[in-house]
């Protein structure tokens, strides 16, 4: 197969300050080009682990005014031990995960043998000014093809002003062969700066599954 070379001064390289390169049609090849609204910050895999956290200012990990939501994506997260919730907790500094939060909750469902839908509300999930771990999803098969995914915002976690809200969905194989759409939402009624977040099953290990982190700009 042949290799095509390209005259490196054939390209008009001329670019605006804070700008990426991209492609076009043009003689030259090249424009100027912006950044896209949503930036991967970081990916976290697990193995066995009790706990993924994102902790800002470690392991290359944003999250301070530098965007005004955050957003990560669980995805296909599986529980080392059957029936288990998928969960989260914020920290608003120090180093425990304890962040006080306030929050609602409710879910569909629909069997797989058509046998039973719902929707209704689940006290069960929901949070009152506590610092306990806030519920994502409903409770998560372990078998080898059972997981949840999903998406968890955080809004403007640097603000020392105002609570810090949150919001998302997920979708989780329940135990007993099951589809569960979760829909979860409050705030952390805090005024410090929230700086970490941290996923776990409400027991048990993290047996598989990843999570990223994404800001979104210009929000």
């Amino acid at each position: 197969m042949a290799l095509t070379k390209f005259n490196y001064n054939s390209f008009d390289l001329t670019t605006a300050a804070s700008k990426g390169l991209a492609f076009n049609s043009s003689a030259n090849g090249f424009e100027t080009s912006s950044a896209g609204a949503m930036t991967l910050i970081k990916t976290l895999t697990a193995s066995s682990d009790s706990t993924l956290s994102f902790v800002h200012g470690s392991s290359d990990v944003v999250l301070d005014s530098t965007y005004p939501v955050y957003m990560f994506k669980f995805i296909n997260m599986h529980p080392a031990t059957n029936s288990k919730n998928f969960a989260v907790n914020f920290r608003d500094g120090g180093s425990n995960y304890d962040a006080t939060k306030t929050s609602s909750f409710f879910k569909t469902f629909h069997t797989e043998s058509d046998s039973a839908t719902n929707l209704l509300y689940e006290d069960g999930s929901d949070l009152a000014q506590s610092t306990g771990i806030q519920h994502l999803t409903e409770q998560v098969g372990n078998g080898s093809d059972e997981s949840c995914s999903g998406t968890l915002y955080l809004f403007n976690p640097s603000s020392t002003t105002f609570v810090k809200h949150f919001i998302g969905s997920a979708n989780c194989y329940y135990t007993d062969g099951i589809t569960v759409n979760t829909f979860f939402s409050g705030y952390c009624n805090v005024t410090a700066a929230i700086d970490g977040a941290q996923f776990s099953f409400v027991s048990g290990n993290i047996d598989a599954g990843t999570i990223k982190l994404y800001g979104i700009k210009d929000s």
